[in-house]
């Protein structure tokens, strides 16, 4: 089997017969659903090779290659009126370099836009009654030539736009205040991009641009150039399109089967294989009443590529391509009560439960703390892939969720940065880590939270003070998801385990342990005693107190039972259990059963 990664090319991907999961059936709605219409999905989730399936369905010039192209596709039994009857002109706005000033931005956004109509001309001479003329500094100016050119044929245009965000996208990562003069020169007012939208609206009465299919990841820039294009039909949130971009169930199981089988593995592995991919790469949903998630498709074919060429899954399951999306959590981590957020989501069974997405906030918010609620940071979130849609509540609000593992090591990636800022102190806690799951040896570890997460905490005034705070702790260190399935709150039998790390299939050749650990907490108010009163004790005393033995007893009970069921569930586990009881945010005990 071939994987395209990387390649959003649809001509190359069909005719090379690269892995493609059929669309094609989704281009009847898509006319059904209006003229101009924007679609936004995560960065890295296939847009651009949608636009390129358009691009090959629409195009006049590309006729002849139909039955080639389209032929054994599903688009193929009942194909619409109108494939093959457009002009395509096709924008790419990640092409524009969005640095420098606003002239230098205006000037780059021009070349682009008349560095297309160029390929335009090329393309279609045979199909022109006239040239084009191409205004060196004037885009708008190049436009109205090709309209003007188009306009004595029997052909419309059909106008797609690939990341219509990117300027945006760059001054918001950044939180570059100094770059919000620059923004607001190119969309407001007279600046070049409204004025761009602008004219692009304006030619849709009749005078060439029939329709339109623009891609993005967030509403931000739509947002801000209002009338410039307020013709735009959302289509984003429609449950009918949850999977017109992204892979389902049923997909990735077929292609994980047949590289087992070309691999010539038994069925329990390629069980495994798919499993893992489940936990790791799937659980987006982009509506609320979506029927089914959707796998992440870059990360899935990075898994099934390393996978099919080596017969091995890859050592890391985040692909490197995607680890830039840690710069949402960092923008988010540095707004006022963003870093509470963060943290929240690593409890609660990593939800939030707000009442409803915003699809209208622009830059003006994106750089005022006073705008930035809970409302407003979950929603940028859901845009850029780091949180998605679980259900809704019986009130009707939206219950939002981290989507899978690999996005929650973002955010533990992120909170430990964000809770030791030093590289030092998170070196110090990786080898405290490996002391658990190499050795068994719990000891550092504990430590380790005492004397530096712990100091962290009494300086800090979060809301909330309990055992998932401890555990949060834990989690930061230990995660590790080259050798481990992680999870915290895994159902096990009738209850949920606080943390457990389960070896991954591949790694069970290496000398390490699987691990459970159940956390409680004992806050000072319940055991009578004052922070500084608490560090002074040892350990007997600490076990004394008659509040901390008795929940001692209870974790032991519970990692017990849970301990149980993990066993019965998988093979050859080397578990290794521990209960661990935080007094307050000074110390803590723990039992190794």
């Amino acid at each position: 089997m071939k994987f395209p990664y990387g390649v959003c090319d649809f001509n190359k991907i069909i005719t090379e017969k690269l892995f493609y999961c059929d669309r094609t059936d989704y281009i009847a709605r898509i006319e059904e659903m209006g003229y101009f219409l924007l679609f936004l999905r995560p960065r890295r989730f296939g847009k651009s090779l949608l636009l390129s399936m358009l691009e090959n369905y629409y195009d006049v010039a590309r006729k002849d290659r139909f039955e080639e192209i389209f032929g054994h596709l599903l688009i193929s039994k009942n194909p619409t009126p109108l494939h093959n009857q457009y002009f395509i002109l096709k924008w790419d706005f990640s092409c524009v370099d969005p640095s420098g000033s606003a002239e230098d931005i205006k000037k780059a956004l021009n070349n682009h836009v008349n560095a297309c109509i160029r390929s335009f001309s090329a393309i279609y001479q045979d199909y022109l009654q006239g040239a084009i003329e191409i205004y060196p500094d004037d885009a708008v100016s190049s436009i109205k030539s090709l309209l003007d050119a188009v306009r004595p044929t029997p052909y419309s245009v059909y106008l797609l736009i690939d990341e219509y965000d990117n300027f945006a996208n760059e001054v918001m990562m950044g939180v570059r205040r100094e770059k919000k003069d620059i923004y607001e020169a190119l969309v407001y007012e007279e600046g070049p991009l409204k004025t761009l939208f602008k004219a692009v609206k304006s030619f849709t009465d009749g005078s060439g641009f029939d329709r339109s299919f623009i891609t993005g990841v967030s509403p931000v820039v739509m947002s801000d150039i209002t009338s410039g294009y307020n013709i735009a039909k959302n289509i984003y949130f429609d449950q009918t399109f949850n999977d017109l971009c992204g892979f389902n169930e049923a997909e990735i199981e077929k292609a994980v089967n047949d590289i087992a089988t070309e691999c010539g593995f038994k069925e329990r592995h390629a069980a495994d294989a798919l499993d893992l991919m489940r936990i790791y790469y799937n659980g987006y949903a982009f509506a609320p009443n979506a029927k089914e998630l959707v796998y992440n498709p870059t990360l899935a074919i990075y898994f099934m590529e390393a996978f099919s060429a080596v017969c091995k899954y890859p050592r890391k399951m985040l692909d490197a391509n995607l680890a830039a999306d840690e710069a949402k959590l960092r923008y988010i981590s540095q707004i006022p009560k963003g870093k509470e957020l963060l943290l929240d989501l690593m409890k609660d069974n990593h939800q939030i439960i707000i009442s409803d997405l915003s699809d209208r906030f622009g830059i003006e918010q994106m750089l005022s703390d006073k705008s930035k609620d809970l409302g407003f940071m979950a929603s940028f979130l859901y845009y850029f892939g780091v949180l998605t849609i679980e259900s809704e509540t019986e009130e009707g609000k939206l219950i939002l969720r981290v989507p899978n593992l690999v996005t929650a090591g973002l955010y533990v990636k992120r909170i430990q940065e964000m809770l030791l800022p030093e590289p030092s102190d998170r070196d110090d806690g990786v080898l405290a880590a490996e002391q658990l799951y190499a050795k068994g040896n719990m000891e550092p570890l504990c430590e380790f939270v005492e004397q530096r997460f712990f100091q962290v905490f009494r300086n800090r005034d979060y809301r909330w003070a309990n055992e998932l705070t401890v555990k949060t702790a834990f989690l930061t260190l230990l995660y590790n998801d080259i050798l481990y399935i992680m999870d915290s709150e895994k159902e096990t039998g009738r209850g949920y385990a606080d943390l457990t790390m389960i070896i991954r299939p591949d790694m069970r050749r290496f000398k390490i342990l699987d691990i459970l650990i159940e956390f409680k907490y004992v806050s000072l108010k319940q055991s009578g005693l004052t922070g500084k009163k608490v560090r002074k004790l040892s350990i007997k005393e600490l076990q004394a107190i008659p509040v901390m033995r008795a929940k001692m007893e209870e974790a032991k009970k519970q990692v017990e039972q849970y301990g149980n069921a993990l066993e019965q569930k998988y093979d050859n586990l080397r578990l290794k259990r521990f209960a661990v009881v935080s007094l307050g945010f000074e110390r803590l005990l723990w039992n190794t059963l």
